[in-house]
């Protein structure tokens, strides 16, 4: 027979929460449901239009603390199915105790895992001082403009009275767990280049395609230098270097004429240990040494560089790794490569902690045949039941006395 919480895995998996139509409101009853099950206090916070937060709560002792905040997102990114073995959404599993659907990695499996971790805690009597909160929220996926970044911003996030938050991070292919402190800041910038135009058949000079052509060299070079020093040094993990990549070129009329204007999109995401004002220096420089008439624009220019402390004299930091000590898991500490919901938590100046419990398990988030298998989505709810204990038991801090 089945574990039970395998099968409530499965059933969340089967609920299509895909862009671009997720069906927010299925995966919201469907959650509700369990936390009314659990004996959770319930509310949702409409955001903005159709994008809700669900917000589940276990009751501390002592409401005066601040409390542990368990966030995950409810929403799926696309898929080709066409390169799926099974149907992306019927959460099938193998012989081998693999379970593939879209969102197994990420992230729908911590939801149920923080929700199983609750059941268990609680069918056991325990208590605790503090309040544990879970959060499900919309549109991680399309960055969180309509979920977590406007949901910080409101009163009922303030009235959470948040100490230390859990969010996701990365499966692991190796037996150590990623537990991530930070992540890289995006930086969308567009540059538009603006030259002679002319026929098609003659030597026009300064055009904007040459100095298309200068900035395309200087930005690709940075990206060059980048991927060596990644290569050439292995303490470095990909969220400690700059990635930097032209991910769009727009442009011309027609083959027979020079174009006057060309635009190109670069996306950047750049470490907590950069200093921006002198990498922005650095792209005004690529821009100005193109020529005239080359100008840049941010489409996205995140310049928030909060890292969450993994000092052992702070108190939830100790908490967590206590935890992985006592069970003996090797965790390395990251920069996340990408973006999570957990900078908006860090904008707001709370402590945020990336882990998905996903060791011996290779990295499918967005990718086809997603899987994770229900040993290791077990395993992490014992993992997420010892974090809970530990940090809802972190003794009052100064500012709580």
């Amino acid at each position: 027979p089945e574990d039970p919480s395998v099968t409530l895995f499965r059933e969340y998996l089967r609920i299509n929460t895909m862009h671009p139509k997720p069906d927010y409101d299925a995966a919201v009853r469907f959650l509700e449901r369990v936390g009314i099950d659990l004996g959770l206090a319930s509310q949702k916070v409409e955001v903005c239009q159709g994008h809700v937060v669900l917000i589940l709560s276990w009751q501390g002792t002592d409401p005066r603390l601040r409390s542990i905040l368990l966030n995950s997102h409810t929403d799926v990114v696309p898929v080709f199915e066409e390169h799926w073995t099974y149907p992306p959404f019927e959460a099938v599993k193998d012989s081998q105790g693999n379970i593939y659907a879209r969102g197994a990695q990420d992230m729908k499996c911590v939801s149920i895992q923080y929700l199983e971790a609750v059941r268990r805690l609680k069918a056991e009597g325990k208590r605790f001082a503090r309040t544990i909160h879970l959060t499900f929220v919309p549109d991680e996926e399309m960055g969180g403009q309509k979920g977590m970044e406007l949901f910080v911003q409101r009163p009922e996030f303030r009235a959470l009275n948040v100490g230390f938050t859990l969010d996701e991070g990365l499966a692991s292919p190796s037996d150590t767990f990623s537990i991530f402190y930070g992540e890289r800041g995006p930086w969308w910038v567009k540059v538009r280049c603006t030259g002679n135009p002319g026929h098609g058949s003659s030597f026009i000079t300064n055009t904007a395609a040459e100095k298309m052509h200068k900035v395309i060299d200087s930005f690709l070079g940075f990206r060059e230098s980048e991927k060596q020093r990644l290569k050439s040094d292995p303490s470095l993990t990909p969220g400690d270097v700059t990635s930097l990549n032209l991910t769009m070129l727009e442009g011309g009329v027609s083959f027979n004429v020079v174009p006057s204007e060309m635009a190109a999109g670069f996306d950047i995401r750049i470490p907590p240990t950069v200093d921006l004002k002198a990498f922005e220096e650095q792209v005004a420089a690529w821009c100005r040494g193109a020529g005239d008439g080359v100008t840049y624009e941010f489409l996205q220019k995140c310049m928030n560089q909060h890292v969450t402390s993994t000092e052992e004299s702070d108190p939830w930091w100790k908490a967590f790794s206590g935890v992985c000590r006592d069970m003996k898991l090797q965790v390395k500490l990251e920069i996340f490569p990408a973006a999570t919901d957990s900078r908006h938590i860090r904008a707001v100046r709370h402590p945020a902690i990336g882990f998905s419990p996903m060791n011996r398990t290779p990295v499918l988030l967005h990718d086809h045949n997603e899987f994770l298998n229900e040993q290791i989505f077990l395993r992490g709810i014992d993992i997420y039941a010892r974090l809970l204990s530990a940090l809802a038991s972190v003794p009052p801090l100064p500012a709580e006395g």
